[in-house]
């Protein structure tokens, strides 16, 4: 095989959920295609690459002209509600459900000693302040409903504090242990986090 269509192969492989024959699959339907897809592609992912940033205030992926990305500047978001999520596909599968409308919080993963991923590693320092700040009455943990999940969700709650004025609550009914967010169905999300407890 070619050295270069090998490389290619090996750095699409490399991606979540993408094994090596879906990666042969992909390079050769780029590669074989005569429309220029390739090319459109490349340019996108460095376009992409160079102007895309997380935002500094909720961790969401937004433009690098930007001060804060595109919910954060959104006056009709500031409900009072805070969602905890663990990275940005949670977001983009509570937007598509609209089950939710107020601000988010990417943390950027969870909290675990196997995987080595301890609290200076996530998005969290800032939450205290965030809270304060933008007058959050609810903090709601949209976490998986695993070890890991629970675990960061109570470490969480003890940086913020009681003392935030803020009550907590988590989804509720529909969440399957050990599930996540984007494995769940846009009625199951909505069951969840319209009967969301207090925690």
């Amino acid at each position: 095989m070619n050295p270069k269509i090998e490389k290619l192969i090996k750095q699409f492989a490399r991606l979540p959920r993408l094994g090596s024959r879906a990666a042969q699959r992909i390079v050769l339907a780029l590669l074989q295609d005569k429309t220029g897809r390739a090319e459109s592609l490349a340019n996108a992912l460095i376009d992409a690459a160079t102007t895309i940033r997380p935002c500094p205030v909720c961790g969401v992926l937004t433009d690098v002209a930007a001060a804060s990305c595109e919910f954060c500047r959104d006056s009709a978001r500031a409900n009072g509600q805070l969602c905890i999520v663990r990275d940005l596909a949670d977001v983009w599968t509570l937007e598509k459900s609209a089950v939710f409308h107020g601000r988010y919080h990417i943390l950027g993963g969870l909290l675990s000693g196997v995987a080595g991923t301890m609290p200076e590693d996530l998005n969290i320092a800032t939450l205290p302040d965030r809270i304060h700040n933008e007058n959050i009455s609810e903090v709601i943990f949209a976490l998986p409903n695993t070890v890991e999940g629970k675990t960061t969700q109570h470490y969480v709650m003890s940086i913020i504090g009681t003392d935030s004025g803020a009550r907590f609550s988590e989804l509720a009914s529909g969440v399957p242990l050990g599930g996540d967010l984007d494995y769940l169905d846009d009625g199951t999300l909505s069951l969840a986090f319209g009967g969301r407890k207090e925690l």
